[in-house]
């Protein structure tokens, strides 16, 4: 594909639809680039009825997602609903050579068997958000294999060094003297380039992948296209609100968790950090919200409207009727109760300390965590607070918790 100047974006009126459109999509993001274009090709699409295409583009780095994930999914589904068509990008080739965003140390690249492992769940997951039936998938090796060796190298031509170390974790790596691979200068380049095969009119990302989608918008101009706009969503908090939702920190909620867990870690949030889920995770609109916000104000309970997002968020990964569930169960146990369905397990070896009856339950990970919980008052035998580490469990049925979500029904044998 040859490169030749960029086609302009021609100068439309903003009608009432246009704004209401703009209303949608600015909300929760952390930067729409730029406002005026995007404006310009919404007036164009609702002008001539042909949907705007919106990609996004995940490599397939871990089999699982959490609700962290979602929040650029869910402004996808909102760019659905007004009528776009929606382009849910698998980066299986950009996989082969690790996104360096974000990191101080060259990622290690997947193989092509766990790409291939991961890929298969991840629009399973990801429909769970979109409309499958509106959604476009592609894998980006179907042009970047094609590309092959001469595509490649003439693409690097398209780019500097220069430019590329003013990638803030390239500067910080380069400057503290830390390794930058050849290879990973290709990854913007050939995500940028992922916008260019796809036509793209808007490309959405996380904040730390500014970087790359203006690669892609300067590339699309290089090869004669009219540029995409770029609009990055904010990382979701995990449930401290302090650090970014991650597996790694166990401050998350994934999407295939059970509904207890994931009603129960949503209402362990704080009443600030509730807003924010509100915004980026919510299918209500804006007046609404804004309504419960109001009613908090005005001196209502905000853990009646936290309950709300719980519900609407298991409903939406499960169904209603467990949303429901999840509801009278949270209820229950904040009352001091047992949940219905916990679980039941037979341990023998009577009499058995606390600390290695609490691992083998699979209720903490190890006996140092069951002694942590222990210390932290954070374990309950039969409804009592446990202070004893040496606590040695005789023949018997007992019913064990750990924190306010875990409960087991523990009989133990001789």
């Amino acid at each position: 594909m040859s490169t030749k100047s960029s086609i302009a974006v021609p100068c439309l009126p903003i009608t009432d639809e246009v704004h209401a459109a703009l209303t949608i999509v600015r909300h929760g993001c952390s930067e729409l680039l730029t406002e005026h274009e995007f404006a310009q090709k919404l007036a164009r699409s609702v002008r001539t009825g042909k949907p705007l295409r919106i990609k996004l583009g995940l490599d397939p780095t871990a089999p699982d997602i959490h609700i962290g994930h979602t929040v650029v999914l869910n402004k996808m589904r909102q760019l659905q609903n007004l009528g776009h068509t929606v382009i849910f990008l698998i980066g299986d080739f950009t996989s082969l050579i690790g996104d360096p965003s974000g990191r101080n140390q060259t990622r290690p690249p997947l193989t092509r068997e766990q790409i291939e492992v991961n890929s298969k769940t991840y629009f399973e997951q990801a429909a769970l958000v979109l409309d499958c039936e509106k959604t476009e998938i592609r894998y980006n090796s179907e042009w970047s294999i094609p590309l092959g060796a001469d595509g490649i190298i003439k693409l690097a031509s398209c780019h500097t060094v220069a430019r590329m170390l003013e990638r803030d974790d390239f500067t910080k790596r380069f400057k503290g003297g830390i390794p930058i691979s050849i290879h990973e200068f290709l990854y913007p380049l050939i995500q940028g380039y992922d916008s260019v095969a796809l036509q793209s009119d808007l490309e959405l990302g996380g904040t730390d992948q500014k970087f790359n989608l203006l690669m892609g918008r300067e590339l699309q101009k290089q090869y004669g296209q009219e540029p995409q706009c770029i609009l990055t969503m904010p990382l979701l908090e995990g449930l401290n609100g302090v650090d970014k939702m991650s597996k790694s920190k166990n401050n998350y909620v994934g999407i295939s968790e059970k509904t207890s867990d994931m009603f129960g870690k949503l209402m362990s949030i704080s009443d600030t950090l509730m807003w924010h889920y509100f915004e980026l995770l919510s299918f209500r609109n804006i007046e609404e919200i804004a309504d419960f916000r109001r009613k908090v104000q005005a001196g209502q309970n905000p853990r009646k409207f936290k309950a709300l997002l719980a519900q609407e968020i298991v409903a939406r990964f499960h169904s209603q009727a467990d949303a429901q569930r999840a509801l009278e169960d949270f209820n229950h146990r904040a009352k001091g109760g047992v949940p219905d369905n916990i679980l039941e397990i037979t341990l023998s070896g009577a009499p058995l300390l606390i600390g290695l009856l609490l691992k083998q339950t699979g209720l903490v990970s190890s006996t140092s965590e069951a002694l942590r919980n222990i210390k932290q008052f954070g374990v309950k035998i039969d409804g009592t607070t446990i202070t004893n580490k040496g606590l040695k469990l005789e023949e018997g049925v007992y019913i064990v918790q750990v924190g306010k979500r875990r409960f087991a029904r523990v009989t133990i044998s001789v």
